[in-house]
């Protein structure tokens, strides 16, 4: 056997002895990121709050604005079925992306004057997000939310309802009133470019939507928090309005899906459909196309395609596609996929802006708290007000949406705010309003009973108790992983299905 040459040895521990001196410094990449700008993360999550294509599976279709026929993977809010995927979708973009980056921005902000302003936009924006969360689901976890990283809480309590809302509330009011527009900047932020003044209308516009959340549990607390946010100063106009402008970068997830594989699974449903019709609303032609004659989703092409509202059927919701066969066939359809859809040309474009907080919104919130003698104005003109601000908002999708003055004047004249029938006509408004944002269509149809639309009549439903869908459930994830905490909220809140109504749901 062949002996190793001492001087060889000794030179290789040599070599290894002196090449570990900087051995650390040499394996740390020295362009990764130690650490995140809290503006990208603001930025990250304002965008990821676009609505998402699994809204059409509940919300849209609970408030009746959209229906598929398709059963699936996707069935859902079409069969009154507790499909926990689809209903995890809130969850999943909302707690544990959103509210991780929002989390963690909040504590690198915090104290440091340089990021004053920052630190009370990001304050907003989590309160706008933990409205959509516990408005879906109730309880969660909210002051243990987004601490793993920072605390290692891997096991966040659930807190009551009742609890999160007092805190989206006072953290609201607090953070709007903190903003400083002579202190530092904030002109990277995505959504106002750095405009301070319109943030905080948009936080006031905010806690006056959250103080309406409690016009059935608290209507004192309710009356004190909109009295609040109208005197901190609302949303002027649609230049105000909270958008999330996408690109080709950033797609309209909704428009992307529908322009996809998904494009010949959802339409329009009867009930939308019908109410725009039936009031002769001019956003109908802004909203639909009709592919007559399709026989298959091949065939629905701009050659068959129709935009003339007089035209435009809505799908019935109550069937699936082996049954729906007998509607099709009342309506003198060709096929199912003959009805009515989401015009994905025009609104349902992968750039299509997506809406989340509007002026139309905001006015017709602040006619409701007229009506409720709660604050001072005039009820019907803001009415008015709400119907051309969300008539006219319409234009940002393009010009062939936009729909002409003269055309909003003539609705306006024809559909005044009547005695005694103020909090219906408010709230199918809104419902209106609230087009293809299913979270907030779906929360304010629970709050105020309106629009007055009948049950989804599908067979087989997973509801028990209730004719609507009133939250949706804890995901299946949820469950085995922090077991002992969610269980807890089931016993605080009710059974873990959707006949359980949140807090302010009250009868």
């Amino acid at each position: 056997m062949k002996k190793f040459p001492i001087y060889l040895l000794l030179f290789s521990v040599l070599s290894w002895i002196s090449c570990d001196s900087g051995f650390d410094e040499m394996n740390v990449n020295p362009n990764a990121l130690t650490s995140i700008e809290p503006v990208y993360q603001l930025n990250t999550a304002i965008v990821a709050s676009a609505p998402v294509y699994g809204n059409l599976s509940y919300e849209t279709t609970i408030v009746k604005q959209m229906i598929t026929p398709f059963s699936g993977v996707g069935a859902a809010g079409n069969y009154n079925q507790d499909n926990r995927n689809v209903a995890a979708g809130n969850w999943q973009r909302g707690y544990r992306d959103i509210i991780k980056d929002l989390a963690d921005a909040l504590v690198v902000t915090q104290g440091r004057p340089e990021y004053n302003n920052l630190y009370q936009l990001i304050r907003i924006w989590k309160a706008y997000t933990f409205m959509m969360l516990t408005d879906t689901y109730g309880d969660v976890p909210y002051f243990d939310a987004g601490k793993v990283f920072r605390e290692g809480i891997t096991n966040p309590e659930y807190d009551p309802q009742e609890q999160i809302y007092d805190d989206i509330l006072q953290e609201l009011e607090n953070a709007t009133a903190s903003i400083d527009p002579a202190g530092p900047g904030v002109p990277s932020e995505v959504l106002y470019s750095g405009d301070l003044q319109k943030w905080k209308r948009l936080g006031n516009s905010l806690l006056l939507r959250a103080a309406m959340r409690l016009t059935k549990i608290n209507p004192s607390k309710a009356r004190e928090y909109v009295v609040k946010a109208v005197n901190g100063g609302l949303m002027l106009d649609n230049n105000d309005n909270a958008i999330i402008r996408h690109t080709a970068n950033y797609n309209n997830n909704i428009g992307a899906q529908l322009n996809g594989g998904q494009s010949a699974f959802f339409y329009l449903a009867e009930d939308f459909v019908s109410f725009l019709s039936e009031n002769d609303d001019p956003r109908l032609a802004s909203i639909a196309v009709r592919y007559v004659g399709a026989t298959s989703g091949a065939s629905q092409n701009e050659g068959t395609a129709v935009r003339d509202p007089a035209v435009q059927i809505g799908m019935p919701l109550g069937y699936d596609n082996t049954t729906i066969s007998e509607a099709v066939a009342a309506s003198n359809l060709a096929s199912l996929w003959d009805y009515s859809q989401l015009d994905r040309t025009r609104m349902a474009n992968p750039q299509a802006p997506s809406f989340l907080v509007t002026h139309a919104q905001t006015q017709l919130l602040l006619a409701e708290a007229v009506v409720r003698d709660w604050v001072p104005g005039d009820a019907a003109i803001l009415y008015a007000n709400g119907i051309r601000a969300h008539m006219e908002q319409l234009a940002s999708y393009g010009p062939s949406v936009a729909i002409a003055e003269a055309d909003i004047q003539a609705y306006l004249q024809t559909h005044p705010l009547l005695a005694g029938e103020e909090l219906e006509l408010i709230n199918t408004q809104y419902w209106v309003a609230t087009f293809l944002l299913g979270p907030e269509a779906w929360a304010n149809f629970r709050r105020s009973g309106f629009p007055d639309l009948s049950p989804n009549p599908y067979p087989g439903s997973d509801l028990q108790n209730e004719e609507f869908i009133r939250r949706l459930s804890y995901t299946d994830a949820e469950i085995n992983v922090n077991a002992d905490n969610v269980q807890a909220a089931i016993s605080r809140q009710g059974p873990n299905n959707m006949d359980t109504r949140v807090w302010w749901d009250v009868e």
